[in-house]
């Protein structure tokens, strides 16, 4: 009963968020970058947010740093959608949130260099996650893909209280709802993309941190090779990496070639799915077997990227 109430709360929030953004305005206009050919509601992600919220409020506020870093992110990630901020001031409070979260995983309580690779692993995902959301549904299928293997392997292993990720996945369904269609109703925005990879990325370092198994790093595989490949392919023709683009895989399989772009999402999502199911029942073998799993996996992610880019650039790009 709990989690329908939290459903129905879910819903209204969103719908109300609906009418403030229509009232001022919080829009995203197509241009030459974009995938979309129509003026849509921005922001519609900040539903993960208010997911997490209630959840801090029901637990009897559980988790008090994590949520303080993830409102910070939050806050100034919205105001970005609204108007560009100073990059300065992103990136103090990336930095700040960053570091409310290491402190809650207690990093600063390890070897330094544990807090170095956690923070670099962070930012590096944050970004990540917020370059791949250009299409409808991706987002959503995505980390309904994600937040479904936590679930999983919570029931295993109890790293995390389970109704946090219950409630953030709730925030995720109301928004795909929304979102998952031909023309959505509304965008994620920076508001969602940063929020949701910021609760993914908190529940992820729990699991490694309490089973001290670096395999579950793979539950965002899919994402990351798109991302790497599609940086490194930048990169390669002198392009500025942080600004707007349609070069990723996924940009170029609906824009270029053409298909259906729900179902682009959905096959990102599904595969990462099922790659995770693996991933999880590779986390019980010898170091040696996970590491020549990891490597095959990213191996054969990798050729698949790049023979599909490939096509797609000599069929349908004019360059």
């Amino acid at each position: 009963m709990i989690y329908l109430l939290v459903l129905i709360a879910l819903f209204i929030l969103e719908l109300a968020y609906f009418k403030v953004a229509d009232r001022f305005n919080i829009i995203d206009k197509p241009n030459e970058r974009s995938s979309h050919s129509s003026v849509t509601l921005r922001g519609g992600g900040i539903i993960f947010y208010f997911g997490v919220l209630i959840y801090f409020i029901y637990s009897g506020f559980q988790y008090p740093w994590f949520f303080l870093g993830l409102t910070l992110m939050t806050i100034v990630s919205f105001l970005d959608d609204i108007f560009t901020l100073s990059n300065k001031i992103r990136l103090l409070v990336h930095f700040s949130s960053v570091l409310l979260m290491a402190y809650q995983l207690d990093l600063f309580d390890m070897p330094w260099y544990y807090l170095l690779i956690g923070f670099i692993v962070v930012v590096g995902v944050i970004n990540a996650y917020n370059f791949m959301d250009g299409i409808n549904g991706i987002t959503a299928c995505y980390s309904l893909a994600v937040g479904v293997l936590l679930m999983i392997v919570n029931q295993q292993v109890n790293f995390i209280a389970q109704d946090i990720l219950i409630f953030s996945l709730l925030g995720v369904l109301v928004f795909t709802f929304f979102n998952f269609r031909v023309k959505a109703k509304c965008f994620a925005g920076d508001v969602g993309s940063v929020a949701i990879a910021y609760i993914l990325l908190f529940a992820l370092g729990m699991l490694i941190l309490k089973t001290g198994n670096l395999i579950y790093i793979l539950f965002l595989v899919v994402y990351g090779v798109d991302a790497v490949w599609t940086i490194i392919r930048r990169i390669s023709r002198k392009e500025n990496i942080f600004e707007a683009h349609r070069s990723h895989l996924y940009q170029f399989l609906g824009n270029e070639a053409g298909v259906n772009k729900l179902m682009i999402s959905f096959l990102y999502g599904l595969v990462q799915l099922g790659i995770g199911y693996m991933v999880i029942q590779f986390s019980t073998q010898s170091l040696q077997e996970q590491l020549i799993f990891a490597l095959v996996l990213i191996g054969a992610l990798s050729v698949v990227y790049l023979v599909l880019k490939t096509y797609i650039i000599k069929k349908y790009v004019k360059i």
